[in-house]
């Protein structure tokens, strides 16, 4: 049986040994709420339940083992690559919303009005950073513009060598 057929079959609410062999040995209907990924964990239960139930007379090919290996070894590796970009992600918008302070702000407020003011404190307790502007506190992705503020420069007082 191959890994595609237990997935089928543990998707169909088979549990155990019973996925590996529904509808051949048993008429067990166990249900359970399927998974929707398919985690390295799952992976190996998998793998291992098609080992158990494999026909001794026709032992699974080598080939399709490393296979099947490799499979597992790239979806490790294309989940901690996934977690890596959301941390970088996350660090990114971090570092944006810190650059704002200071600076001046457009965002639209909830009546459809563009407010600017100039952005005092950045929060990161949500998920996505909140900007103070003018005491209102205001998403990173609701800012729709940002300008340096005007500097007015007063000149030097004048001195006098003698």
């Amino acid at each position: 049986m191959t890994i595609e057929a237990i997935v089928a079959a543990s998707a169909a609410g088979a549990t155990g040994a019973a996925a590996a062999t529904a509808g051949v040995y048993s008429a067990s209907t166990a249900t359970r709420t399927p998974s929707q990924t398919l985690d390295s964990e799952a992976f190996m239960k998998l793998l291992v339940t098609q080992l158990k139930n494999q026909d001794p007379s026709s032992p699974m090919d080598s080939n399709q083992m490393i296979s099947q290996t490799t499979q597992l070894s790239m979806m490790e590796k294309l989940t901690a690559l996934s977690t890596t970009s959301d941390e970088s992600f996350s660090l990114q918008m971090r570092i944006a919303a810190a650059s704002l302070v200071g600076q001046n702000v457009t965002y639209t407020d909830a009546s459809g009005t563009s407010v600017t003011g100039v952005a005092s404190a950045v929060s990161y307790a949500g998920s996505v950073p909140q900007v103070t502007v003018g005491g209102v506190s205001v998403k990173l992705d609701a800012i729709s513009g940002v300008t340096t503020p005007a500097t007015t420069t007063t000149p030097a007082p004048a001195t006098t060598t003698a």
